[in-house]
């Protein structure tokens, strides 16, 4: 029987826009959505706080719209860990079994996990996680679960993701300011997988693109687990400073430009449509003048091409194998032409990420797009965890591993 009183909230803090989802397990296993915030961000820049009483307000905003929703009061949340200075690596330990009988234990996984993880940092910087593909015992590869093998030897591969700690620290300071405490922090392409991919995409291979307004995050996924992580220091708002930039009008009308007309692949222009007149108001004037939509489609293709290349070559650098494809999430992923653009660029099938509908119910409908996918993600990471603790309280030190080694597991599924 679930726990009827676990809670699961998901708060994004973008640089764009802040997005709260409050989600509560059901008999059937799904995450029932009871409450959706959104709240202009204020106070960020590509990811790191630069006014910690902006953030914090921008915070209170979109979880009153949430708590209004649903008629809950929340007290903690889990958050989204971006910035442009997260670096992903591969690493590798190896320990000696040295249990009854040589069987693997919890923890003999986890010496093997801290041998892997244990890597000289610069000054300022911390391990964000530590997220295990594939554990070695005796030369044998690509086991997943070890506890309970026999062996001498159990070597372990790691993708360690660090990131300076002040920024997960502000990010922290004004979640508690806005009147919450953290339940965690997870890493926002992985939060926007674990609401958007399948089991084959993240086993056969896939690359999941986040788009956000100043920061885009890539995640490559291999034979079930994270193999690759980059975050790049461009996103959506590139495009609204090149249509600011072009037609000379204000940042917050090249935004509705963008998202009203915006369209980066020409070829998708029904007939006659390019000449279609979009009336703008440049700033400084009263009157207004008109532009084709073929102008603005050749200010923002160009763009697109850039930032896209970007990550292709960046895929092309790790040698992936990606035959699920490429997956793109965030609010800057949904203009028009971006997944056709990005499938040639990619030479590789492209989707847009939308929340897995089998995972969720109630206000499921109201986040059936992109940009809601890490805190769909991040309210389904704390909801299944809660429900594992809720289902076995871990008591001993060897228990309270296994759940730590579950909470890894659960990450991927």
């Amino acid at each position: 029987m679930v726990n009827r009183h676990i809670q699961a909230v998901g708060l994004d803090i973008g640089t764009g826009k802040i997005r709260c989802v409050i989600g509560e397990p059901s008999e059937s296993g799904q995450m029932n959505i009871v409450g959706l915030g959104e709240a202009e961000s204020r106070g960020l820049r590509r990811g790191i706080v630069s006014t910690t009483d902006a953030v914090a307000d921008s915070i209170k905003r979109a979880v009153e719209e949430a708590e209004q929703v649903s008629g809950l009061e929340i007290q903690m949340a889990t958050v989204n860990v971006s910035g442009e200075h997260l670096q992903g690596e591969n690493k590798g330990g190896v320990v000696a079994v040295a249990g009854a009988g040589r069987e693997i234990t919890e923890e003999d996984v986890e010496r093997a996990i801290e041998s892997a993880s244990a890597m000289p940092l610069p000054a300022g910087w911390e391990i964000i996680d530590r997220l295990p593909q594939e554990f070695i015992i005796d030369g044998q590869d690509g086991i997943t679960e070890p506890v309970g093998m026999r062996g001498a030897r159990l070597e372990s591969r790691v993708h360690v993701v660090i990131s300076p700690s002040a920024g997960k620290q502000n990010i922290e300071k004004a979640v508690n300011r806005a009147g919450l405490d953290v339940d965690g922090m997870v890493l926002e392409p992985l939060a926007a997988a674990a609401s958007t991919l399948s089991e084959d995409d993240k086993e056969y291979g896939c690359a999941l693109i986040n788009i956000g307004s100043e920061l885009t995050s890539l995640m490559i996924f291999g034979r079930g687990a994270v193999q690759h992580t980059r975050v790049f220091p461009f996103g959506g708002m590139h495009f609204t400073k090149d249509i600011a930039l072009g037609l000379r009008v204000s940042i917050p009308e090249a935004n509705v430009i963008k998202h009203d007309y915006g369209c980066v692949a020409p070829f998708l222009f029904r007939e006659n449509e390019g000449q279609e007149v979009i009336e703008i108001t440049p700033v400084g004037r009263n009157e207004t003048r008109g532009l084709s939509k073929e102008i603005l489609c050749d200010i923002m293709a160009p763009r697109a091409i850039e930032l896209l290349q970007h990550l292709a070559l960046e895929i092309n650098r790790t040698g992936a194998q990606n035959s699920s494809g490429v997956v793109l999430t965030g609010g800057g992923s949904q203009v028009r032409g971006m997944v056709e653009i990005a499938e040639q660029i990619f030479d590789a099938p492209t989707r847009l990420g939308f929340v897995d509908s089998s995972l969720v119910s109630g206000l499921a409908a109201e986040v059936r797009r992109p940009e809601w996918a890490t805190a769909c993600g991040l309210a389904l990471i704390s909801m299944r965890r809660q429900v594992r603790e809720a289902m076995a309280g871990p008591t001993t030190a060897t228990q309270k591993v296994a759940a730590w080694l579950e909470n890894f597991r659960g990450k991927f599924r």
